[in-house]
């Protein structure tokens, strides 16, 4: 056991330095390069059930300051007030159009075939792929540019400022920080060709057309439920260069709004991070459990004690630093620390639980993933 805590203390000391080199090092969008041109920027929204957001979204890009985008929005198959919304800001200002989904083909997701569709409608040199209950600064999209600019990009994404409100929430939600910025300096997404060194959020996709048109596009990934990972994956495997920035103060988003959501959504997600392979992503609970939670409980034994206590202060500070520098609650996320790794384990085993099954649903509909249909 002592060996495994100065393992555990080593990676915590790895974990706590990676954290620190992208608090001071890391891309952000909001230190983006001068924009050098301004070509026409298409900003693409699929949207099913959206209308509790989309207003305010439009509302945010509308106000962009940046001189050339269209928006699009497709309904996609929505049975709320969704269409009825973009409709009306869509008679109040040109850029918005409102485009209606097709039926969704079989062995596609509907949100890949959402995009594609958009996609398809597009008369932007760079595409930005975006949720449409996000909220936006003024400079977003001029932002965006100006780092695919300087860069010469094919692909950018961007992971957004966390909106929690309820304790669940507040609980879960920042781990996909912890995950993002201590387990990968950001620049290696850049620098390196390797695509395991690949990350993205789908809150935030932006690709140059030319490049989504080589990589295949959204067709590529149509059976991926981690599509936006994929993508970058994808993205480097075609020589594209690809960067993925911290969002911070640029681009907010609320995930998920009370416990069932957070349940439905990571079991939705996580397995898929892994490309649904049992034993890396069983590997990756139990380092997990090692490293954020054994130490609470062998610090209570004495020959342990101290190494433990050692292991708890790094997890402290890891956490500290991480709500520090990217704005997440800092009392759940740091005294509540191994109860949030706790609950994403259990989510995870749900996870492989729901693909293996193949009885996954997301906004009412049912799919079959790739790993269930194995």
């Amino acid at each position: 056991m002592t060996y495994l805590l100065y393992s555990i203390i080593a990676l915590l000391g790895v974990l706590l330095l990676t954290t620190l080199i992208n608090l001071i090092t890391a891309p952000r969008l909001k230190r983006a390069p001068a924009i050098q041109s301004t070509p026409l920027v298409s900003i693409l929204l699929p949207a099913r059930d959206e209308e509790r957001g989309i207003e305010n979204g439009l509302r945010d890009l509308l106000a962009q300051e940046y001189p050339a985008f269209e928006i699009l929005v497709l309904n996609d198959g929505s049975v709320d007030n969704t269409a009825a919304i973009v409709s009306r800001c869509a008679a109040q200002d040109r850029r918005i159009h409102l485009l209606e989904g097709a039926t969704l083909p079989h062995g596609w997701l509907g949100k890949n075939w959402a995009c594609h569709q958009l996609s398809m409608q597009a008369h932007g040199d760079i595409l930005i792929f975006t949720d449409a209950d996000l909220r936006y600064s003024s400079q977003a999209v001029s932002r965006t540019v100006g780092w695919m600019q300087k860069f010469e990009l094919g692909m950018l994404s961007a992971f957004s400022q966390h909106v929690t409100r309820t304790l669940p929430e507040k609980l879960i939600v920042p781990l996909l920080d912890m995950f993002v910025y201590s387990y990968l300096p950001l620049w290696l997404t850049y620098l390196s060709r390797n695509s395991s060194l690949a990350a993205a959020n789908g809150h935030w996709l932006a690709f140059t057309k030319p490049a989504y048109f080589r990589m295949g596009g959204h067709a590529q990934v149509r059976h991926e439920v981690v599509e936006d990972v994929e993508l970058s994956r994808l993205a480097k495997r075609r020589g594209e260069k690809i960067l993925t920035v911290c969002g911070k103060g640029e681009i907010f988003g609320r995930m998920y709004e009370n416990a069932a959501g957070v349940w439905e959504g990571y079991s939705k997600n996580l397995f898929g991070l892994m490309r649904f392979q049992t034993a890396p992503f069983f590997a990756l609970l139990v380092m997990l459990a090692l490293i954020h939670i054994l130490p609470y409980f062998v610090v209570w034994f004495e020959p342990l004690t101290k190494l433990a206590a050692v292991a708890i202060a790094l997890n402290l500070l890891l956490r500290l630093a991480l709500a520090i520098g990217f704005s997440h609650p800092i009392f759940t996320n740091t005294l509540l620390h191994p109860f949030a790794i706790a609950a994403i384990i259990l989510i995870g085993l749900n996870s492989v639980r729901g693909h293996r099954n193949g009885n996954m649903r997301w906004k009412g509909r049912s799919f079959s993933t790739r790993a269930a249909s194995r």
